[in-house]
Order: C-alpha cells, then structure tokens, then sequence
C-alpha cells in the first residue's frame, strides 16, 4: 500500500534534518514553497510538518516560520559521577556540574522546601512506616542560564531538623547531597538508581523549556548511608535529547 503523502514528504524533510541541509536554527521552505514543489495541498504540508514537530525536530514560531530545532549539548551520565561529590574538593564541585563541564559561577539551583508526610511508595522506598516526617525539596539546576533537571528529593526530618541542610539559604552547597550527609555524620556508602523514561508533563516541559514531542528521562535514586536509606529521588528528571547514560560493569 502506497506510504500517504504526508508521511513521504515529512520522510524527505526528516532527511534534510539529518543530513544537514536544513540546519539547526535554520528555517524549513514556507507551507506555500513546499506546496508547489510536492503538487499537494497546503494541508497535507501541514501534516507533515505536525510528525516532525511531534518527534521534536522542528519548531513552528509565530511569523517565523518552521525552524529545526537547536540540539542542545548532550551530557554523559557515568557509574561513577557522585564520587566527584565523595572525594576532597579543591574548588565547589557536584555531580551536576562536573556532568556538564561548567563552572560553580555557571550553576543556578531554584529551589522549594517544605515538611510532609511519606505516602506508602515513599515510606516503601525508605523502609519507613507511611506518614513518617520527611523534608522534601524541589530544585531546577541551570547550567549558564539554561534549566537543565528537575530533581525532587526527600530526607529524613529527624536527620535534618534543626541543622544547614534544611536551609534552603544554604543551597547550592559543594559536593551536594552527599556532602550534606557527610556533614550529618552520615557519609553515603552507596547508591541505587532505577532509570524510566515517560513524556513530561505540562510543568516539566515548560520548566525545562522543552519542544513537543520530546520525552524525558526519570531516574529514581536511594542513598545509603550503611543499612539505612537517608535520601530519596522521586525523581530526577532530564529530558531525553539531553543525556547519555554511560554504564559499566566488571566481571
């Protein structure tokens, strides 16, 4: 069965993305152009136009056209970035910014702090009976102006009352969580993540500035400290275009 029209141009147009004859920033030929050169109607553009748009190559702007979309720098998560944050720090370091190759004076870190209860995946997660006081706290990372992560993670409150870590006038804080629990008395010895990937929500999109038909990455992490659980990531959250997970294992 022949492919539709739609499909077959938004085939050639993906081309011309790829191959670089339309380049980033650049903008694709009017609805009217790719119209005439094709013989279908300003319809069938459209709908070609909407697939590359769904699958985040191109943006349309408002009297600007269809214009292919920057691809951002993308940066490589390794196995074993948070002993960046465990190791003795010669100039303020995390994680986040040694995984994108920035300065402390480029990081920006908003962030949202508030008491609550652990709800029953939150309490599984911490081996903690439900309803159990935890801190949670809500951060957006930048890296030279531009929202990178969004991370939301909980720590016990009787670990944190009363001290620096619950002041959120204290973030950013070099070496990062698990500087703060090694200033706790607490250091971590280990380190679990589960990686998913979904498409974001409203918020998440608009907070990390993303396109359309981009999806994200999630990755739900548990930090140890000994036998106990003493921080959680409900998650961390990085769009998908952005990040490469490099994993290795010795056998």
């Amino acid at each position: 069965m022949p492919k539709p029209a739609y499909l077959r141009i938004a085939d050639e147009l993906r081309r011309g993305i790829r191959d670089g004859s339309y380049p980033p920033g650049g903008r694709l030929p009017t609805i009217a152009t790719l119209s005439t050169a094709h013989s279908v109607s300003e319809i069938v553009i459209r709908q070609a136009i909407a697939v590359l748009r769904g699958e985040g190559l191109v943006e349309t702007r408002r009297g600007g056209g269809t214009v292919v979309r920057i691809r951002p720098p993308v940066r490589r998560v390794a196995m074993d970035r948070y002993r960046v944050e465990t190791q003795p720090l010669t100039v303020p370091a995390t994680s986040f910014t040694h995984d994108q190759r920035i300065t402390w004076s480029d990081y920006r870190l908003d962030r949202v702090y508030r008491r609550v209860r652990a709800d029953a995946d939150l309490a599984a997660l911490f081996e903690l009976p439900p309803g159990t006081l935890l801190l949670r706290r809500r951060f957006v990372f930048y890296a030279k102006g531009e929202p990178q992560q969004i991370s939301i993670n909980y720590l016990p409150w009787d670990v944190v009352a009363e001290t620096p870590v619950a002041d959120p006038a204290r973030e950013p804080w070099p070496g990062g969580t698990p500087a703060q629990l090694a200033y706790l008395g607490h250091p971590p010895t280990r380190v679990e993540e589960a990686v998913r990937a979904r498409m974001p929500t409203p918020e998440e999109s608009e907070t990390l500035r993303m396109t359309g038909g981009v999806p994200v990455v999630t990755i739900t992490r548990r930090m140890f400290s000994g036998d106990r659980v003493l921080e959680v990531c409900r998650d961390i959250i990085i769009p998908a275009d952005r990040i490469v997970l490099d994993y290795s294992i010795d056998l």
